[in-house]
């Protein structure tokens, strides 16, 4: 059966003739002057053809297939532009752009194919918020409270150092998070008091895909992947020659912030040299009934690297590490942590990685190689007493092979494996030492026809799981997706997308065995445990026009075999006892964002997602999921001055677990602030976020110390940065 469905995947090679093809090529200027904008990123996402502006805003696109295809230029904080261009054979196209600060931009995405595109063109729901949209969370040292709020996404915490993104109600191995397209390594999934740490100013843009896509990154991914892209995502693509980089630094309210950060790039020829360090520190966050003892956070993190970039063959090597250390926020009697002192966590993060790419290799436009080493450390700090300590060190390889688009085919082959060494060791070290191995076989096709487009994927999957002295585990699997995309007005398309998707355990459901203070269970896990089976249903309706853009996904996914912690009623180590079981699930739900322009300074921005998660059997709810939604909010725009002001709404969650309680609903007002200056070379941005301006008490559905830690209080971030090139 396995032989059956590698050669099911590799029968998506191409077959079809080259097409004949012509240049496209102009000129990108700041609107309303003749001043070039250079490094912006000009792009045919139909075919998936690119060029970068050089020094006098030139760029020129060769190779471009005849007929008539749309044109973005793209960059940092100014507006995006579509222009209509035909290409014919051995023709030159003229096209030419006029750039200026915009609150509405494009959102340019390379996770959900594996090559630049646009949210409007992709298949599946994409989510691209660029380091300026992040400005506003510049206090944040975790991954969820970034994208806190987002469309579809939700935070899962245990104090602000500890927060993880929850995708359309997914949480924990259901939702893949990456750093460059690569596994972090870190141990966020396994617990709620293990958080994915992040500065957001060594981040360029973060990317979330939902649907088929995500069979390029993992199968365990039926959320979604969170893909955080660094500057350094694209050196082995292009060289950037001279010095190029930013400069930030930030400082708060309610939680004494106070942080910055830095990165430098220099081209010389074909050599790239590049590096970034950065720091944030925050103390005891305030409520509204007074400050959360324990709730502080720092988060170190240092990068360097060099690379070579030619026309036929490019290649870099760098190393990142993260230091940082965070409290766990604890009622009088422990949250499970029964110490009698503050519990904290301290973690290193080491990695190396080196990627090469060879072009133009007879089918292949590109084919890429990426190794990854990582070496994470956890440790829970009683005192000045190592309670627990975790290691885990994982290296992953993965090649992808982008095909040379022929005649309407076009797509992604590649390989990924894994092999991860995690133990445990002190007083609540919940199994012995387990190793893992993984390996997968992926693909994903696509068709593109005039009036409609066509996407199909695939991905075998074998995990090998071996824990001392327990049951070794094999799971291996195939999951597949199909997907049309359909322009049927101007600026406007239908997609729609079907995937049946398997995952394998974790090794915290198939061997944790014990109180675990991260989740307040006695968690009793299961060797036995059979693969989840899932088909997931999306459909998506999308527009982008000069006044007026947005999107509407509705989906719903069916899992067979869901697994999932069922408290047993009893009690061990003063925590809830619950065992690792298997049923049907279903995960259904809707998202919604609008943007208008009431005239041409003035947008007027909503937004809505729901999502209903429950047992099929009996109809319980499942834990943890996001209440009802929405936003409402203005952007006022004139020359460089943007201002933001908006509404955070949540109805009360009263569909909950046993082990849960109801969580009231709230209305949080905010309003963010900034004045930016583009010029030449430099793009200066300050601003200010003032966040729950009327210190409403309110309680996150989705943390698991909602019932004595609420919510921030009023305060206020500043912020400023600079982007040089």
């Amino acid at each position: 059966m396995i032989r059956l469905e590698f050669l099911a995947l590799f029968a998506l090679l191409p077959f079809t003739a080259a097409a004949q093809t012509g240049t496209v090529r102009g000129r990108v200027t700041l609107k309303g002057s003749n001043v070039p904008v250079h490094h912006a990123d000009v792009l045919i996402p139909r075919t998936g053809h690119k060029a970068e502006s050089g020094d006098d805003g030139s760029f020129s696109i060769t190779g471009v297939p005849a007929g008539k295809w749309e044109v973005v230029a793209h960059m940092h904080s100014l507006s995006d532009q579509r222009r209509s261009v035909q290409v014919t054979e051995g023709g030159i196209s003229e096209v030419s752009f006029f750039l200026d600060l915009s609150p509405v931009r494009e959102q340019i995405t390379v996770s959900a194919s594996g090559k630049e595109e646009t949210a409007l063109e992709s298949f599946v729901s994409v989510l691209s918020v660029s380091s300026l949209d992040l400005a506003g969370k510049s206090g944040s040292t975790s991954l969820g409270d970034l994208l806190d709020n987002q469309l579809g996404i939700a935070k899962r915490s245990f104090g602000p150092g500890t927060t993880r993104p929850v995708v359309r109600g997914f949480d924990g191995d259901r939702v893949l998070v990456l750093e460059d397209g690569v596994r972090t390594g870190s141990l966020s999934a396994q617990s709620g008091d293990h958080g994915e740490p992040v500065d957001p100013a060594q981040v360029e843009r973060i990317e979330v895909v939902r649907g088929p896509a995500t069979l390029l990154y993992g199968s365990n991914a039926i959320g979604g992947v969170v893909n955080a892209i660094s500057p350094q995502h694209d050196l082995h693509e292009k060289p950037h020659a001279g010095l190029s980089g930013s400069v930030s630094a930030t400082g708060g309210s309610a939680n004494g912030q106070g942080g910055g950060s830095g990165s430098l790039r220099y081209g010389l020829g074909a050599w790239q040299l590049w590096g970034g360090y950065g720091g944030m520190r925050t103390g005891d966050y305030a409520t509204p009934l007074g400050t959360v003892h324990n709730s502080e956070t720092k988060l170190n993190n240092g990068r360097f690297g060099v690379g070579r970039f030619s026309e036929k063959m490019s290649w870099n090597l760098g190393y990142s590490l993260q230091d940082g250390r965070y409290g766990i926020p604890s009622a009088e009697e422990g949250a499970g942590h029964d110490h009698g002192e503050d519990v904290d966590l301290a973690y290193r993060r080491h990695q190396t990685r080196f990627t090469g790419s060879l072009r133009d290799l007879g089918m292949f436009e590109q084919a890429t190689l990426k190794l990854n080493y990582t070496d994470w450390n956890h440790r829970e700090l009683e005192g000045a007493e190592i309670g627990t300590e975790f290691f885990n060190k994982q290296f992953i390889y993965r090649g992808e092979f982008q095909q040379k688009r022929r005649g309407v085919r076009s797509g992604t082959l590649g390989f990924w494996g894994m092999t991860r060494n995690f133990k445990s060791e002190g007083a609540e070290a919940l199994s012995p030492p387990v190793d893992q191995t993984a390996f997968a076989a992926f693909g994903l096709q696509q068709f593109d026809f005039e009036k409609m487009r066509f996407q199909f994927g695939g991905r075998v999957e074998n995990n090998r799981f071996s824990a001392t002295g327990l049951r070794n585990r094999a799971f291996t699997g195939f999951s597949g997706s199909a997907g049309i995309n359909v322009p049927v007005w101007s600026g406007g398309v239908i997609a729609a997308n079907a995937t049946h998707s398997y995952r394998a355990p974790s090794l915290e459901e198939l061997y944790f065995n014990g109180p675990h203070a991260g989740t307040g269970l006695f968690e009793v896990g299961n060797q036995n445990l059979v693969r989840e089976r899932s088909l997931g249903l999306d459909f998506s309706v999308r527009h982008q026009g000069r006044r007026l853009r947005g999107e509407m996904n509705f989906f719903n996914y069916s899992i067979a075999d869901f697994i999932y912690y069922a408290p047993t009623g009893d009690f061990e180590d003063g925590l809830p006892e619950a065992k690792v079981l298997q049923a049907g699930a279903r995960y259904t739900g809707s998202e919604m964002r609008v943007s208008a322009a009431l005239n041409g300074k003035v947008w007027l921005n909503l937004g809505m997602d729901t999502v209903i998660a429950q047992l099929t059997a009996n109809s319980t709810s499942l834990p943890r999921i996001p209440p009802v939604r929405g936003r409402v909010g203005f952007d006022f725009n004139h020359k460089g001055w943007s201002a933001r002001p908006e509404l955070i709404l949540a109805r009360s969650q009263r569909r909950i677990y046993s082990t849960e309680t109801e969580t009231a609903g709230y209305v949080a007002p905010n309003l963010t602030a900034s004045y930016s200056i583009a010029r030449r070379h430099a793009l200066h941005v300050l601003g200010v976020n003032f966040f729950n301006m009327s210190n409403r008490l309110y309680r996150n559905h989705l943390s698991l110390i909602k019932d004595f830690a609420p919510e921030i209080g009023r305060g206020a971030r500043v912020h400023y940065t600079v982007h040089f090139y």
